[in-house]
């Protein structure tokens, strides 16, 4: 059977497509031209993993991995103080409210750099990395930096969006020479995308409003049957109606591939051999998607099939505890661009090797997937581990590659 390429292409806009190949890539196993795999040191991993997890968690009552987490900052949850005070006409818009949010301030969340501080302005409290990312979105955000006068505050407005000037983004980030932000200008670039393709398409993010990114809510709520909906869904939808906001990359019979990248080892029988996707930032804006659904009463089921994310933290964790070594050491020094071979390899056995840790994790626990996902897992979990044991080994508690980030990858 004949396949085109635009099928084919379209094919890897998936939560499966990212699994099946990830677990490709890993079982190469020696056949791997930059890493070598030793499983034997998963059940370690697991260890600190749960660890990690019971210190943050004594119960284990673990929430799911999302941008919601990094809100709460020292015992305090910054987006409950403004939903609180908000009087909402409705959960469907507190919920498209919470959409709003959650797609700009994931779409900001690439790796701040070890320098960068958000000095929250009432406490005069400095927050770095995902956190003070998180705040400083939250801060623009409730301050009506991306919404039109006079249109309700609490919103994001894709025309506001499509015209926002980096310097904006700089001055709302507190961005200085003292301050750097990485990737500032790939980050107002993909905001600016966000708006054009908000406004481009009424019909999925303005049903029942002028076009802002939280109309996506609307869609996904008119695709659910009986007030459920599956998370490889909304995965699907993300990349579908948002595809078009990343920056030119792969394409295949016209379809833009996003976060999908090259490695001539994961050979296939069709025109998608060697392609690698991963999709680190949609699914991850796809797990901070749930919680809202859950809010306006959208049952959402099959939170398994979504991936791990493949991102520093959770791959990190792996170099860092040995599951993984590089063939060649002293790459370790360089710095590596987010195509590289190297950085495409890692991130995919990142996927497949925390697939591999959950199983561990939820033997030794002697919990199922329904009471432990990985998306709980992933927040008791390996993002922590993989930050905590950063910070045990390097002083900056960076990553143990150095990447050439452009703001929209990692």
């Amino acid at each position: 059977m004949i396949v085109s390429e635009e099928t084919a292409a379209k094919s890897l806009l998936s939560a499966p497509a990212v699994r099946e190949r990830a677990h490709k890539m890993l079982a190469l196993g020696d056949g791997l031209p930059n890493f070598q795999v030793d499983l034997a040191r998963l059940d370690d991993t697991a260890q600190l993993v749960i660890d990690t997890t019971r210190a943050a968690y004594p119960t284990l009552d673990t929430p799911f991995h999302s941008r919601w987490r990094h809100f709460a900052i020292d015992g305090f949850d910054y987006w409950n103080e403004l939903d609180q005070a908000t009087a909402w006409p409705s959960a469907e818009e507190r919920a498209r409210t919470a959409f709003d949010l959650a797609i700009v301030s994931v779409l900001l969340d690439a790796g701040a750099g070890p320098n960068w501080k958000f000095r929250y302005p009432p406490s005069g409290e400095a927050i770095g990395r995902s956190e003070g990312l998180a705040l400083a979105s939250l801060t623009m955000f409730r301050d009506c930096e991306f919404s039109m006068w006079p249109s309700p505050p609490l919103r994001v407005d894709g025309s506001i969006l499509a015209g926002l000037p980096e310097a904006k983004l700089a001055r709302g980030f507190q961005v200085s020479d003292e301050n750097p932000l990485q990737g500032v200008a790939g980050r107002a670039d993909l905001l600016r995308r966000l708006g054009r393709t908000v406004m481009a398409a009424p019909e999925i993010f303005g049903r029942n409003d002028t076009p802002r990114p939280g109309g996506l809510f609307d869609h996904l709520a008119a695709l659910a049957q009986n007030k459920r909906i599956a998370a490889p869904t909304i995965l699907s939808e993300v990349l579908k109606h948002l595809g078009p906001i990343w920056p030119s990359r792969l394409t295949l019979g016209g379809v833009a591939l996003g976060d999908c990248w090259k490695h001539a080892s994961l050979t296939m029988n069709d025109e998608t051999t060697g392609l690698v996707p991963l999709h680190k930032l949609s699914q991850w804006l796809s797990y901070s998607l749930i919680e809202p659904l859950q809010w306006a009463g959208i049952e959402v089921t099959d939170i398994d099939g979504l991936t791990g994310l493949a991102e520093y933290r959770n791959g990190g964790l792996f170099i860092d505890t040995g599951v993984l070594t590089l063939r060649n050491l002293a790459a370790a020094q360089r710095e590596h661009t987010v195509d590289s071979e190297l950085v495409v390899e890692w991130r995919a056995l990142t996927v497949a090797l925390l697939d591999r840790l959950a199983d561990v994790v939820r033997a030794r626990l002697n919990m199922d997937r329904e009471r432990l996902p990985l998306a709980r897992i992933l927040q008791g979990g390996t993002w922590t581990a993989g930050r905590n044991i950063a910070r045990q080994w390097r002083a900056d508690g960076g990553p143990p590659l150095r990447i050439i980030s452009d703001g929209t990858v990692f």
